[in-house]
């Protein structure tokens, strides 16, 4: 097992969530509750997302290929506070850096939120919402992370429950 060069790692960063991190103490969330199909409630909860060093294995052929693992651990901010992180980790299937990947945000006390996107090089990557935790239990939806190229970003969530 050996480490990615830098621009294998440039390639894979940006499907690095967001999505984007979070150890959370207590959260603000930008949240606009409106009312959903069902009588559900639509909520957005939006992060300022700062990527942490991802950690690159590298188990198929040398270099960015197949079967390729990437973990990541980033930092979920709101109003320049801290509110909690997501943890994550994407499967390569070719060389380009497209991936699976799924990872689990963490807000503190008030749960937990699954997800999952596909990772591919542009800096927009589109996200399904697959449940949570707590005050996010049988969540679902979608969302958006969007990378900045400077280590930072933004992720939009956009919850049903």
């Amino acid at each position: 097992m050996h480490f990615a060069r830098t621009s294998t790692r440039s390639v894979a960063a940006g499907s690095v969530v967001a999505a984007l991190a979070l150890v959370l103490q207590g959260s603000a969330l930008t949240a606009g509750a409106s009312p959903a199909e069902g009588g559900q409630t639509s909520r957005a909860l939006t992060f300022d997302v700062l990527f942490s060093p991802f950690d690159y294995t590298d188990l198929g052929q040398p270099g960015p290929s197949s079967a390729d693992v990437i973990v990541f651990h980033d930092t979920l901010q709101q109003a320049g506070a801290s509110v909690g992180d997501e943890v994550g980790s994407c499967t390569l299937v070719g060389a380009d850096g497209l991936g699976s990947c799924t990872g689990v945000i963490r807000l503190g006390v008030r749960g937990t939120i699954a997800f999952a996107f596909v990772n591919a090089p542009p800096p927009h990557k589109v996200l399904a919402v697959t449940g949570g935790s707590g005050q996010f239990r049988a969540v679902r939806g979608d969302g958006t992370l969007d990378e900045k190229g400077d280590g930072t970003g933004t992720l939009v969530l956009r919850i049903l429950r």
